[in-house]
């Protein structure tokens, strides 16, 4: 059985909006490594929309992009990318699937099928998932900033606090810190 690895940045005030994070070429290879060692990834509906409209462009050689930006654009498009959604059924972009069913069997199915791992990277889906005690690590690149404003890290809140214990934690140059917890509970 696979872990589910939630992955994700997050500012100091816990912010979640993607367009708070540093986008680097240190950013992108630390994501790309995360990618690679897993055996693929989770999203909800709106994350999978918003990494559908740009991502494909990127790997195809359509928009301008660093070496970084492109390898991980390259390797999300062979990368299987499995999808929770209620109000959509067909993703069209390479490799992608509908994930259906009850939410934790089939999530727990997917960990199942896939022994390297699974990356979440939805921020809304994670609390439901972790609700579940579904997730097994925490991958977060902590942004050296304070935004003030959200959509923040679980703020449709959890019935009880969650445990963790620290894997790692090592500072990128641009200020970040990549912190590596597994669950303790």
């Amino acid at each position: 059985m696979g872990l589910l690895i939630f992955a994700l940045n997050v500012t100091l005030d816990g912010c979640v909006d993607h367009t708070e994070g540093v986008a680097d070429e240190e950013t992108h290879a630390f994501f790309t490594r995360l990618m690679d060692e897993a055996g693929a990834m989770l999203w909800g509906r709106v994350t999978y929309e918003l990494m559908e409209g740009h991502w494909p462009a990127v790997a195809r050689g359509d928009v301008e992009a660093s070496p970084a930006t492109r390898d991980w654009a390259r390797k999300l498009e062979a990368k299987p990318k499995h999808v929770v959604s209620s109000t959509r059924s067909r993703f069209p972009w390479a490799h992608s699937h509908h994930l259906v069913g009850e939410l934790g069997a089939a999530v727990q199915a997917l960990k199942d099928a896939t022994p390297a791992g699974v990356l979440l990277g939805s921020g809304a889906l994670a609390t439901e998932l972790d609700r579940l005690s579904l997730i097994d690590e925490y991958r977060f690149l902590v942004q050296p900033r304070i935004a003030g404003h959200g959509p923040t890290l679980y703020e449709r809140g959890l019935s009880r606090t969650r445990r963790l214990s620290l894997v790692s934690a090592s500072p990128l140059r641009c200020g970040a810190v990549a912190m590596h917890y597994r669950r303790a509970e």
